[in-house]
């Protein structure tokens, strides 16, 4: 592989489809997970090495509605100091962001993919890979 080159994406061969929320997951995680599995089941990508990621976006939800609930009940400010519950958002956001970057769950990642598509399609029409 040459230096710079980003790999050609490799569709897994043993792709699985996420069942129900562990039973484990709280109430707000079996949601999202609920909501997400729909959308990542039809893309038929995800292996049995992608569930733990799948859970960590959702407990990283639930953790970021829980932090949020408690700050709209308390006030950002919680006697002069910033609410402890900021930093357990801010880290909940964090992880749920790079976990859904990784699932294909935002915009960007998206688009990404389908960059990837468009160009392992043009090498298709092209099989020699010549200019």
């Amino acid at each position: 592989m040459t230096r710079g080159v980003k790999p050609q994406v490799i569709l897994p061969s043993s792709a699985v489809e996420i069942g129900r929320p562990p039973a484990w997951l709280g109430k707000e995680a079996k949601r999202e997970w609920k909501r997400v599995a729909p959308i990542l089941n039809d893309r038929k990508v995800l292996t049995e090495g992608d569930i733990g990621t799948v859970q960590s976006y959702c407990v990283a939800f639930g953790v970021m509605v829980e932090a949020q609930k408690q700050i709209n009940k308390d006030g950002i400010l919680l006697g002069g100091k910033k609410h402890p519950a900021l930093g357990t958002l801010n880290a909940a956001q964090t992880t749920m962001r790079l976990a859904a970057n990784e699932l294909g769950l935002t915009p960007i990642s998206r688009s990404r993919a389908a960059l990837r598509d468009d160009h392992q399609n043009d090498d298709d029409d092209n099989p020699l890979n010549v200019s």
